[in-house]
């Protein structure tokens, strides 16, 4: 049976895929989104865009209006002086215009960790978020929480090339269920075709197996032809030194501080033990030929 949906952050790696997804299904897409070239090639394929501010309640709620079920996130804007501030108008005006546009299910993009409200760096946002929409009345929602998106590991291309090592303040040997956000997609796209969720329910997803920083630099360095490619631990005083070096705003340098700090002592941490049902399929193996390639590029 056809249905209408509106993707927000459907310009983003997993709302472009989740867009394509459900529109292979034979469903209509409303996509939002902030890039003007990326939208016009979802509506290329079929989606009804829009470009709307996700901060803007008004804009969302014409969006939403009508649509069986949304799925909602609030993108990263790593400009912003104070990440947690942008996060709750974001989430805010997110959470009204659900209200507002009379939409009865959503699936909402959180992350693993965010049950804690402290300690977490920017998934406390995301905490908040989801009991924003937690109390939002009649509104049936299932929160997704993945576990860390493989495709943080571009963000090491730099490293690599300057220095030959991999290295980021996350411990060699924690076991992280990494997962692809392609998969991501897959999963939301599954649980909106179907809208079988109820009240508000938590929905933990990972790859396939679990992985430590060090197997997974082990990988990728094969790929990309760096057999011998390390994985480093940096002390948190040196690796906040380096992000600050590459212009990213303090606020933003202490929260993924935070984040990690929150990784290593098992804060930012699955719930419970994941199921089969609740890991993707593609693997880091799978994924480094991607890598390679923006490597290469």
């Amino acid at each position: 049976m056809k249905k209408t949906y509106a993707v927000m952050g459907a310009t983003g790696h997993i709302g472009t895929a989740l867009t394509h997804a459900l529109l292979a299904k034979g469903h209509e897409v409303r996509a939002l989104g902030r890039d003007a070239a990326k939208l016009a090639a979802l509506a290329a394929k079929g989606a009804k865009t829009r470009s709307a501010a996700f901060d803007d309640s008004k804009a969302l709620a014409d969006a939403f209006r009508g649509a069986d079920a949304v799925f909602a996130m609030i993108p990263p804007s790593y400009a912003e002086d104070d990440f947690g501030g942008y996060q709750d108008r974001a989430g805010t005006a997110i959470a009204q215009a659900i209200k507002s546009s009379g939409v009865k299910r959503a699936v909402s993009l959180s992350s693993t960790g965010a049950q804690h409200a402290e300690g977490t760096g920017p998934i406390k946002g995301l905490h908040r978020q989801e009991e924003r929409l937690n109390a939002a009345g009649g509104l049936d929602v299932v929160h997704l929480r993945p576990s860390y998106f493989m495709e943080n590991h571009f963000w090491s291309i730099g490293t690599i090339k300057s220095a030959g090592i991999n290295g980021s303040p996350i411990a060699p040997n924690l076991p992280i269920p990494q997962v692809a956000t392609q998969d991501i997609a897959a999963r939301a796209a599954e649980l909106l075709d179907r809208l079988e969720f109820k009240g508000s329910t938590v929905h933990e997803f990972g790859g396939p197996r679990d992985l430590t920083m060090t197997e997974a630099t082990a990988v990728l360095g094969r790929a990309i032809g760096k057999p011998d490619l390390k994985y480093v631990p940096f002390p948190y005083p040196d690796a906040e030194k380096a992000m600050l070096g590459m212009g990213m705003k303090p606020g933003i340098v202490s929260l993924m501080i935070e984040m990690q700090r929150g990784m290593n002592e098992g804060r930012v941490a699955m719930e419970k033990p994941l199921t089969a049902t609740q890991r993707g399929a593609t693997s880091i193996e799978d994924f480094a030929p991607g890598f390679a390639a923006a490597f290469k590029a």
